[in-house]
């Protein structure tokens, strides 16, 4: 039995079913050619791996999307980078529908936050979409075995193209263990799938060009709104996330380390200890992505944090190692952004609770440490730094 591949466009070919995406792909090409900043050599080759990440990550909420019988989706690894990305969270997405009713359960973890978000919609070019519900598992009722549920539907007021996330945050990542979530779609619950036909297909090659483009253009916009209007080598008072988390604070910056009469430079950030489950900091490149926290020290939280006899992280960023245990690796990025995160506070952070920024010529680094004697690393104990990330990575990313 011979099976026609024609396209419903005719030509004897599959070309009308996946030309959308491939014109998309060819347009987001273009947009990584040429950004809306100076890029050089290899940041276009990490843009690249960023557009390649891009069209995975399209593709799989594409063909993943399923509006009658939803799943949850992994849409952010190490893989698939976006957003400034956090390399300690694992992050799940789902698609809602306007008047249905949901349940998600599992048995919750031992990760240090555990928080679930309603949005009426995506994050796009234009803005962000407002949060209709946001909490962590403390407002489940959690049994002693760790399993949880919890049902909603209309009484939200929810409308198509809702999303719900889900966000599974490590400390630990040598000792804290993921859990199992599911969402199940309660009114459509026993109904077989409809099977697939051409079009269906062709159309969800036509929503993952959308969302290839969308997500390009709007984590080009979106540094704009929250992070470069501030100035460069700072960082902002600690304040309540935007866009809803219901734990988290942060503070946000972008740093230039660009070398001075040719000298390195070098920032020192300097925090005080909080009183909550989690605390880090983080780099990215200009691609408003996490740069690659596997094999490189890129971020760092408490269990791995060094803190001083006063209190306080005290952390290098710079492109060379001064030998200290709290150093933040550029790999080759003189120009980034900057991140830092709170969970399950004890209390709201004030000013006095932020961080504070020092650059300083990078020769100079351990001067301005008072505590740099007693948090010296070998280049050995740093390679066994790294050897423990890329094992923490192997045992809770989906990829």
């Amino acid at each position: 039995m011979t099976v026609s591949t024609s396209s419903p466009t005719g030509g004897g070919s599959t070309t009308g079913v996946t030309k959308a995406f491939t014109d998309a792909v060819a347009e987001a090409e273009a947009l990584i050619a040429s950004p809306p900043f100076e890029i050089s050599p290899q940041d276009l080759a990490e843009g690249y791996d960023y557009l390649a990440g891009s069209i995975r990550s399209s593709l799989q909420m594409a063909f993943d999307y399923d509006l009658e019988h939803p799943v949850l989706i992994n849409p952010t690894h190490q893989y698939a980078r976006q957003g400034l990305d956090n390399p300690d969270a694992v992050y799940f997405n789902a698609y809602l529908d306007e008047g249905a009713s949901y349940e998600v359960s599992g048995v919750r973890g031992s990760v240090a936050d555990l928080s679930f978000q309603l949005m009426d919609g995506n994050y796009s070019a234009e803005g962000a979409p407002s949060s209709v519900a946001a909490f962590d598992d403390r407002e489940l009722d959690v049994a002693a075995d760790g399993s949880f549920s919890w049902k909603f539907g209309p009484e939200l007021g929810l409308k198509k193209g809702s999303t719900l996330i889900i966000r599974e945050v490590y400390s630990d990542w040598g000792t804290e263990d993921r859990g199992t979530i599911r969402i199940q779609r309660l009114d459509t619950a026993g109904q077989p799938r409809a099977a697939l036909t051409t079009e269906r297909v062709a159309k969800r090659y036509g929503v993952a060009a959308k969302m290839l483009l969308g997500k390009i253009r709007t984590w080009f916009a979106f540094p704009d709104w929250f992070t470069y209007k501030e100035p460069v080598n700072t960082l902002t008072v600690p304040a309540s996330t935007p866009g809803g988390l219901a734990s988290q604070f942060s503070s946000i910056g972008h740093y230039d380390l660009a070398p001075v009469d040719g000298k390195e430079q070098a920032m020192i950030v300097t925090v005080p200890v909080a009183d909550c489950a989690y605390q880090s900091i983080q780099i990215g490149s200009r691609w408003y992505i996490s740069t690659d926290y596997e094999h490189h020290q890129t971020s760092l939280n408490k269990s791995v944090s060094q803190a001083d006899p006063d209190g306080n992280y005290r952390y290098v960023i710079s492109e060379s190692s001064p030998g200290i245990a709290n150093w933040l690796e550029t790999c080759g990025h003189p120009q980034g952004v900057t991140m830092l995160r709170w969970q399950r506070l004890s209390r709201d952070l004030t000013a006095a609770d932020g961080p504070s920024v020092e650059v300083v010529a990078f020769d100079d680094v351990l001067s301005h440490l008072p505590y740099a004697e007693s948090n010296r690393v070998s280049p050995e104990e740093y390679t066994a730094r790294i050897a423990a990330r890329q094992v923490g990575i192997a045992r809770r990313m989906i990829s």
